[in-house]
């Protein structure tokens, strides 16, 4: 009998539509509650072509944009107290996928919606704006072009209705 169970147990866990426990938790991350994974989630669709991935040097200049983004910003007086609770693991590993996956590099988004993941936290539009400022000043350290950093944050634009909640 305990057989059977856990073989039909396996069978439903592997039928559910991307659904897990903590699909992406990964060492040094909190658990989250269950959520369903989907690109949709990032907020953005990728854009096409490999020209803005190229602008941004590849995955790993991406990667450092999305370091100096969070440095500056829990750095920042202004605004280092939205990060006291936050899990900076699964932040750091989320964003980069993300913004790996509007760049169009090839990842998966792993992370839940940005209503959900922003929900709890009260960011107002005076944090937005630090945060802007920060990623900004990442993509000039980077050396991205500034009509280049003007497409992307045109991209990200959108978001800023369900990560702003006060």
């Amino acid at each position: 009998m305990i057989g059977k169970l856990t073989l039909a147990a396996a069978v439903a866990a592997f039928s559910l539509p991307a659904m897990a426990q903590d699909p992406a938790h990964r060492p040094g991350e909190e658990a989250v509650d269950p959520y369903v994974v989907a690109e949709a989630n990032a907020g953005a669709g990728p854009f096409e072509g490999t020209e803005m991935l190229e602008a941004f040097h590849g995955r790993e200049g991406s990667d450092r944009i999305v370091d100096g983004l969070l440095d500056r910003s829990v750095d920042d007086p202004r605004i280092a107290g939205i990060f006291t609770a936050t899990d900076m693991v699964r932040l750091r590993r989320t964003l980069k996928e993300q913004f790996c996956y509007i760049l169009n590099g090839g990842c998966a988004y792993s992370g839940r919606t940005m209503q959900d993941a922003h929900d709890d936290i009260g960011l107002q539009p005076a944090d937005m704006g630090a945060l802007v400022e920060h990623l900004q000043a990442a993509m000039d350290a980077e050396g991205v072009p500034f009509r280049t950093q003007n497409r992307f944050l045109a991209r990200l634009a959108p978001m800023r209705r369900d990560v702003v909640t006060r």
